[in-house]
């Protein structure tokens, strides 16, 4: 018996791939196939079943692919009507994998067609469930992804409470839960950094496993302090259920290079965006093409796409590390921009070669801000974390102007104004410099390592608030 837990940090998911004496299965793939076909080849297996938890709004899985490339079954549970072949199943329903057993789960709540699965070993003993949504480390699943107009947050709530109880919390305390997501993904409010636990450890731990929780005092405490999901979520959601452009055919397109001149002639088009993906060093110090967005690769690069660009189907031309443009096209089709037409060849050293402009974003060190900040000749500080990160604490004396609602606040922005911008660490700061800079802000400044290295240099900040008042 193999079962691996195949981990994706950009996105924060989980997705799984288990074998047992020549057949296997995979559980939530992300939209690239080959890495299971490969897994699977490895082993001499063939993949018999493709299970989905639910249909996922935070990335495009990719299912019909590998079903197509495979010839495995694609598993949903009751309630779901794809618009592909799939086989629906049933609470309870039994799945063989060579020696081993999948149980399915109906488990509503996060969403009405979300489903866990249990695995039964050889010897009948239950080692793993694997919980999508439903159950994560140290929370679960928000229950307002999926309102329809006959059920209210609340109602989803209520049924993502029987499922905990009734399917997932009778279960052996040793188990392991499996979830599909952690930390950093916006289907939970307060995940776990921690992938897996033993469920015994999770009804100790988890606030939502309470024992003495009543169903009323449950739906309180999940819907409350909901913010908004990023704006892609409903479009990942509404490709899940359909059949899209096959990966290898986006791959195709995107990593099409584009010489100097007319990458040039693209990124002036009024319906093209550029996107630099390059490491935030490199991009500060050798600058980018006028107009760009930065949003760097090695960050949380697709979740960041889906959130501050608006349309699903923009055509997006970008820049990128050399031997990094496939891995940028695969990464923003994972959230289902698959209207990539191509890369700029011999990455800015050609944009420049070719005598063409350069822009590039203001730069200052911590101290540095301190020390104008502290004498008062700074213009606008802004800090762009999330609202939650701003209250906990912050620099007295900057506003908060979260990167996450830039594109709806802007019209607060005067271009005539200098500002200065920080984040946590510098990434999400650079992001925001770039779309002010691309929105005729002139001038605009960067803070290097951000709020982290501003808390060294002695700067008044205000006292932390533990989030759970602010509720």
């Amino acid at each position: 018996m193999k079962v691996e837990q195949l981990f994706t940090g950009c996105l924060a998911e989980m997705a799984y791939y288990i074998h047992s004496n020549g057949e296997a299965a995979i559980i939530d793939p992300l939209r690239e196939t080959e890495p299971y076909i490969e897994m699977a080849k490895v082993d001499g297996a063939k993949i018999k079943y493709i299970f989905l938890t639910h249909f996922h709004a935070d990335f495009v899985s990719g299912q019909v692919d590998l079903a197509k490339k495979t010839g495995a079954t694609i598993v949903f549970g009751p309630n779901a009507d794809p618009a592909y072949n799939i086989h629906q199943g049933k609470d309870g329903e039994i799945f063989k994998i060579g020696d081993l057993k999948l149980q399915l789960l109906h488990t509503p709540g996060h969403t009405m067609e979300s489903s866990s699965y249990l695995l039964i070993d050889e010897k009948g003993k239950k080692p793993y469930v694997f919980t999508g949504d439903c159950l994560f480390i140290g929370d679960v699943g928000r229950p307002d992804l999926a309102v329809k107009s006959d059920l209210t947050q609340a109602d989803l709530a209520g049924h993502l409470y029987d499922s905990l109880r009734n399917k997932i919390m009778t279960l052996p305390d040793d188990i392991i839960v499996y979830p599909n997501h952690g930390a950093g993904s916006a289907c939970g409010k307060n995940m776990s950094s921690e992938t897996f636990d033993t469920l015994g450890n999770q009804k100790k731990t988890n606030y939502a496993l309470r024992a003495d929780m009543t169903k009323e005092e449950f739906i309180v405490e999940v819907t409350t302090g909901l913010k908004p999901p990023p704006q892609y979520f409903g479009n990942n959601v509404r490709m899940n259920k359909g059949v899209n452009i096959s990966i290898d055919e986006i791959i195709h397109k995107g990593t099409t290079p584009i010489d100097a001149d007319t990458f040039k002639e693209m990124s002036e088009k009024k319906d093209i965006l550029v996107i630099d993906t390059r490491t935030k060093e490199i991009y500060a110090e050798e600058g980018t093409v006028p107009g760009a967005w930065y949003i760097g690769v090695e960050g949380g690069f697709a979740p960041w796409v889906g959130s501050l660009v608006k349309d699903i189907n923009q055509k997006i031309i970008f820049i990128a590390e050399e031997g990094r443009e496939q891995e940028v096209v695969i990464r923003l089709s994972r959230v289902g921009y698959d209207n990539t037409l191509g890369y700029l060849r011999g990455s800015i050293h050609s944009w420049k070669a070719a005598g063409h402009k350069v822009d590039k974003i203001g730069s200052m060190s911590a101290t540095q801000f301190a020390n104008k900040l502290k004498n008062g000749s700074m213009q606008v500080a802004l800090d762009v974390r999330k609202e939650s990160e701003y209250l906990s604490e912050h620099v007295i004396g900057v506003e908060n102007f979260p990167l996450d609602f830039i594109h709806s606040n802007f019209a607060e922005i005067n271009p005539n104004k200098e500002y200065f911008l920080h984040c946590a660490t510098g990434y999400r700061s650079l992001i925001a410099a770039s779309i002010f800079q691309a929105n005729g802000v002139k001038k605009v400044t960067d803070v290097r390592g951000g709020f982290k290295d501003l808390k060294d240099t002695g700067v008044k900040l205000t006292d932390y608030v533990c989030p759970t008042t602010l509720l």
